[in-house]
């Protein structure tokens, strides 16, 4: 089982009287357009300028900062700007992300992407396509900061007194530990936002009427309905795709 199926899974799990599913962020495969850069150098500058763009909730690797950016303070204008790119990205994918999950869940139930489309209009017209966007947006900010936060502790904790890089396993363990302790901060965002996303016309005035009904309703477990399979998808990714970044950087910058 892929990380694919760890978030069919996730999704699945997270269904508790509700009508659908939250919208699905795009997992960009950047092997797949090798064709077009004329040299593997190009290739990595270009993966070093979408290291900080956050085009959805697959970017679970934290950004790993030079020493000279740390001291400069470049690190938060990194942070910001993938903030800001993150955001708008997110809003003008949300109605495709929202049909692909659809399509994913309930495909038994709609024919085809124009029948399927059709039915998320008529339920709840053109605004109704972005729901959950807000919160989607709203939880950048923190979970940026947190796997930051967590991804320099755990290197630090790795490291102890040695002065010596990490090596490419210590990476993948700093990055897996960053990865589960940060999505295990904002789970209950990802779960208000697949509430939100998904509701039905009128079943929930806003954010803090959906956060007091699922309280009331189902208590805390609510907001971590799916969090296993998430976690397992989650520590293996944030790992393996730090440590296969580190492995090209080396390769090409020496």
């Amino acid at each position: 089982m892929d990380t694919h199926h760890f978030k069919i899974l996730k999704y699945s799990l997270d269904q508790d009287e509700i009508d659908g599913l939250c919208n699905f962020d795009y997992e960009e495969n950047c092997l797949s357009c090798c064709d077009i850069y004329k040299s593997y150098l190009e290739l990595y500058k270009q993966m070093v300028a979408n290291k900080f763009i956050d085009i959805g909730e697959d970017m679970n690797v934290p950004d790993d900062f030079t020493q000279a950016e740390m001291i400069t303070g470049m690190w938060w204008r990194h942070l910001v700007s993938g903030g800001v790119a993150g955001a708008v990205s997110r809003t003008f994918t949300a109605p495709l992300d929202r049909l692909k999950v659809f399509l994913q869940v309930y495909g038994n139930q709609h024919s085809n992407i124009t029948t399927c489309f059709k039915s998320m209009l008529k339920e709840g017209g053109k605004r109704g396509m972005w729901r959950g966007n807000g919160i989607n947006v709203l939880k950048i900010a923190p979970e940026s900061a947190f796997k930051f936060m967590a991804y320099e502790q755990a290197k630090r904790l790795i490291r102890g007194s040695r002065t010596k890089d990490l090596t490419i396993f210590e990476r993948f363990m700093a990055g897996s530990l960053a990865g589960g302790f940060s999505q295990s901060l904002i789970y209950p965002l990802e779960v208000l936002k697949t509430r939100l996303a998904i509701r039905k016309s009128n079943q929930y005035k806003g954010i803090f009427d959906c956060i007091q009904k699922m309280y009331y309703r189902e208590g805390m477990r609510s907001f971590y309905r799916g969090y296993v399979p998430n976690l397992l998808g989650i520590l293996p990714y944030a790992g393996i795709d730090l440590a296969v970044y580190e492995v090209i950087f080396f390769k090409f910058t020496r």
